[in-house]
């Protein structure tokens, strides 16, 4: 019989978007069970993957009662399916259910180790969430940092003394670089989104929150626009004003500027990145971000903070520009020599896409985390 590999993460959606298609190609060789918060998703990851899903109650949120719950049914499920692997991402998933794991006693419990989030708080939130980090560590028997600078971190700020290395290149999933790429379909969905216009245009896709650079994002946008009319910023993605809400002055100008186009969430952000000519992720911690790979798989150079992950994708001035994070002045400038080196911009985005599918393509991702798997028999 094949062993049990159970994967979670907090909520379905993280399942759903961040694990496609690698569910399926483990289930070959193991039994896998996908693991997560239901709300409503798993039934259709199920179907996709091949795979048996369970739902676990499980908040984003620091909830002690909810948590002890959730601790309490990972720890019972752990004890029933009796898996080989826990294989754990996303912080509370990993937090409760390697010490669900560990109390069960797991022979291999994985903490995959995606972003950091006390890397942008401070005070006793600060300490607490660290604390978190290293009784994930602790419980677990072996730790994967997304990339290098996660790892870095890691060491640095003395959460795990546990020998580590990433998978391959970086990254927990690699990009579909043949689903990424500017299909006849794709371009004339792209044609629609420019209506005819040939501004230069920036995009933005993600969470619509503080920590992802929005508040210097739009400033800088605004103060370029006043200078230059025929620019233009696609906001892909959703508000989380509960988690970490934006500066009220920075939502208005979203709301009332003709140069920025607010699309909401996209299940397909393809044609989006095909009308768009820069993709810019001023983030201030990201583990290794998916939107900036996507985007250099469709061809596209980026502008992106100097922190994890992202920093490792991008090479500057080969496809791609590298700014200091929370730094508005530099944001600006990087937008500016973009809008004024039209040639530069262009040799970026012709190495954009070898770029990634030669360090990032998502078989060999998947190989090698089946690899990592199998060693472990």
């Amino acid at each position: 019989m094949k062993p049990t590999l159970i994967r979670l993460t907090t909520i379905d959606n993280s399942l759903d978007v961040l694990l496609k298609g690698q569910l399926k190609y483990l289930n070959n060789a193991f039994k896998v069970i996908g693991v997560a918060n239901d709300s409503g998703l798993l039934s259709s990851v199920a179907k996709r993957e091949g795979i048996r899903t369970i739902g676990i109650p499980m908040q984003r949120k620091i909830s002690i009662i909810h948590d002890l719950q959730s601790l309490w049914a990972l720890y019972r499920l752990f004890r029933k399916e009796r898996p080989f692997i826990v294989h754990a991402n996303t912080p509370k998933a990993s937090f409760l259910s390697m010490i669900a794991a560990w109390l069960a006693r797991v022979p291999h419990r994985i903490y995959l180790v995606t972003g950091l989030r006390f890397e942008t708080v401070h005070g006793p939130l600060r300490l607490l969430l660290k604390m978190t980090e290293r009784i994930s560590c602790f419980c677990a028997t072996k730790v994967i940092p997304e990339g290098d600078g996660v790892k870095k971190l890691l060491y640095s700020e003395h959460i795990t003394k546990k020998p580590m290395e990433k998978i391959l290149n970086g990254n927990i999933n690699g990009i579909d670089v043949e689903y990424f790429d500017r299909s006849k379909d794709i371009l004339a969905k792209a044609a629609t989104i420019k209506n005819e216009s040939n501004a230069f245009t920036f995009i933005f896709i993600g969470r619509i929150v503080r920590d992802k650079g929005i508040n210097e994002l739009i400033s800088a946008f605004h103060k370029l626009s006043t200078e230059n009319q025929h620019i233009r910023l696609f906001l892909v993605g959703v508000f989380e004003d509960e988690l970490d809400p934006i500066l009220p002055e920075t939502k208005r100008l979203i709301e009332t500027s003709e140069n920025i186009i607010f699309t909401g969430y996209q299940n397909d952000v393809r044609p989006y990145l095909a009308a768009s000519d820069v993709l810019i992720l001023p983030s201030y911690r990201e583990g290794f971000p998916n939107v900036v790979l996507q985007a250099g798989a469709m061809g596209l150079p980026c502008i992106v903070t100097n922190i994890s992950g992202s920093n490792e994708i991008i090479i500057p001035n080969k496809n791609g520009i590298i700014i200091p994070k929370q730094n508005t002045e530099a944001l600006y400038q990087a937008m500016k020599y973009c809008i004024q080196h039209p040639e530069s911009v262009k040799e970026m985005a012709q190495e954009a896409r070898s770029s990634i599918v030669s360090r990032f393509k998502q078989q060999d991702v998947w190989r090698a985390i089946l690899d990592m798997y199998n060693s472990l028999k």
